[in-house]
C-alpha cells in the first residue's frame, strides 16, 4: 500500500489542518461567548499573540470574523473586539402539525432572523409541496434574503419517514404527507439541501444544545402534546430505530388500559391512552374538579397549572396530580428498565404546566416502579422548541460546512 506523501494537503498534523483547527476553535469560542479581543482568544485556545492575530486575519479575510468595536471600562488601552459574521450564512427550520406550517430562518450564530406561519386547517391530501415552499418563502422574505441564501434546511414532522420506503409512518392525521414520492418532488423545487427528523427528536436537540440536557450524553425526553411521544439519545446521537419509529411510546402497551391492537389504525395505543391528553380532564373529573374535555392541549394545561398552583389547599387537584404522575411514570418504568438513561426531560405543555409539583411526584412513583434511579427535569426550551431544535439541526452541520478553513 503506498504511503501518504508528507505535506500532501489535508493530511492529519500539517499545517493547513492545524491551522483549521485553530480557526474553528476560536469560532466556536466566539459563537460561545460573543464578542473576544485578540488577547482573550489567545487565551482561550492557547495560542501565541502573534498566532491569535494571523488567525483573526485570516477569518476576516474569509468573512467569517467581523471587528464589533471595542473594549471599555478597563486599564489601558482599549482592545478591539471580533465577532462571528451572521451574515456568513444562513439555515432554515420547518415545524409541520396538522393545524400550520411554522417556518423559520436563523443566521449562523443562531439568531432568528425571519419567521412565518401558514395555517392549513383541513388542508387536503394534495399541495404540500407548493404549502412547505411558501412557509419557506415567507420566513426567507422577512429575513430579507432569498432562498438560494439558506445553506440548509430540516423540516420536523410527527412520526418517521420510512427510510425503506420514502413514506411518512405513525402520522395519519397529516394528510398529503405519505406520498411515496414526496421527498422526491420537495428535493426537486427546494436548492438547499435538506433533512427531515420527526418532531420530538428535534425537541430533543434543543434541549441537548441549549436547554435541559446540555452536557447529558444519554437522556430520554417525554413529550406530551397532542400526541405522547418520546426522544432517545444514546452516546449523544439520537436513536432512531430501523424504520424511525424508536420513540413512539403512545403506542407501549401499560397496564392500566386494555390492550390496543392494531395500534396504527387506531392511531393510539396503551400508553397514551393511560397518560396522553385526554386523560387529564378524565382523571380531573373522578377526583370532583368540574372541566370540560376539549379542546385537549389548553384544557390539560390549564389543569395541571392550576394544581400546580392550588394542590397545598385543594385536595381535589393535590389527587389530579399524583394520579397523572402515576400514570406517566407507568410507561416511564418500562423505558428506564430498558435504556436505564441518566436524565429525563419532561416536555410538551401538557406535561411542562404541571411544573415542579408534577415532575416531584414522577420522580417519586418512577422511583417506586424502576430499579434504576435516573434524574427527572423539566424542559427548559419553552418557546416553539420544535422549531428550535431543527434550526440547531441545520445549524449544526452548515457551520460544520462553512467553518471548514482547511479548503
Amino acid at each position: 500500500m503506498a504511503g501518504t506523501t508528507p505535506g500532501t494537503p489535508g493530511t492529519p498534523g500539517t499545517p493547513r489542518v492545524l491551522r483549521a483547527m485553530n480557526d474553528r476553535a476560536a469560532l466556536d469560542l466566539l459563537l460561545e461567548h460573543g464578542p473576544l479581543s485578540r488577547t482573550r482568544i489567545g487565551k482561550l485556545t492557547g495560542l501565541s499573540k502573534p498566532t491569535a492575530s494571523q488567525l483573526l486575519a485570516r477569518l476576516e479575510a474569509a468573512g467569517l470574523v467581523v471587528a464589533t468595536g471595542t473594549t471599555e471600562g478597563r486599564p489601558g488601552p482599549n482592545a478591539q473586539l471580533y465577532a462571528v459574521n451572521a451574515r456568513a450564512a444562513y439555515a432554515a427550520g420547518l415545524d409541520v402539525n396538522q393545524f400550520r406550517i411554522h417556518a423559520a430562518v436563523a443566521d449562523i450564530t443562531g439568531e432568528i432572523v425571519g419567521e412565518y406561519e401558514l395555517r392549513t386547517p383541513g388542508r387536503g391530501a394534495s399541495g404540500v409541496v407548493r404549502q412547505v415552499t411558501e412557509a419557506l418563502d415567507g420566513a426567507v422574505k422577512a429575513a430579507g434574503i432569498t432562498r438560494a441564501d439558506v445553506r440548509r434546511l430540516v423540516i420536523g414532522t410527527p412520526g418517521a419517514f420510512d427510510p425503506a420506503t420514502g413514506r411518512l409512518r405513525y402520522a395519519s392525521h397529516l394528510p398529503g404527507w405519505h406520498s411515496p414520492t414526496l421527498l422526491e418532488e420537495l428535493a426537486a423545487v427546494l436548492p438547499m439541501p435538506f433533512e427531515y427528523e420527526n418532531d420530538v427528536n428535534l425537541v430533543a436537540v434543543a434541549e441537548q444544545r441549549v436547554g435541559a440536557a446540555r452536557g447529558h450524553a444519554d437522556f430520554v425526553l417525554l413529550w406530551n402534546e397532542e400526541g405522547l411521544g418520546a426522544a432517545v439519545v444514546l452516546g449523544g446521537r439520537l436513536h432512531r430505530g430501523f424504520t424511525g419509529g424508536a420513540g413512539e411510546v403512545g403506542f407501549l402497551p401499560v397496564p392500566g388500559t386494555p390492550l390496543v391492537r392494531q395500534v396504527t389504525k387506531a392511531n393510539s395505543g396503551g400508553y397514551q391512552e393511560l397518560a396522553g391528553v385526554q386523560s387529564v380532564p378524565r382523571i380531573a373529573r373522578a377526583a370532583g374538579i368540574e372541566t370540560p374535555e376539549q379542546p385537549y392541549v389548553p384544557v390539560a394545561s390549564g389543569l395541571l397549572a392550576h394544581a400546580a398552583e392550588a394542590h397545598g389547599d385543594d385536595p381535589r387537584y393535590a389527587e389530579l396530580l399524583d394520579r397523572y404522575a402515576e400514570r406517566v411514570a407507568t410507561g416511564l418504568a418500562s423505558i428506564v428498565t430498558v435504556l436505564d438513561p441518566e436524565l429525563i426531560v419532561l416536555s410538551g405543555d401538557v406535561l411542562v404546566a404541571g411544573g415542579e409539583a408534577l415532575r416531584a411526584r414522577v420522580q417519586s412513583e418512577l422511583a417506586d416502579l424502576a430499579a434504576s434511579r435516573p434524574r427527572l427535569v423539566l424542559a427548559a426550551v419553552p418557546v416553539r422548541p420544535v422549531l428550535r431544535g431543527a434550526l440547531e439541526s441545520a445549524l449544526a452541520v452548515t457551520r460544520d460546512e462553512v467553518f471548514d478553513t482547511s479548503r
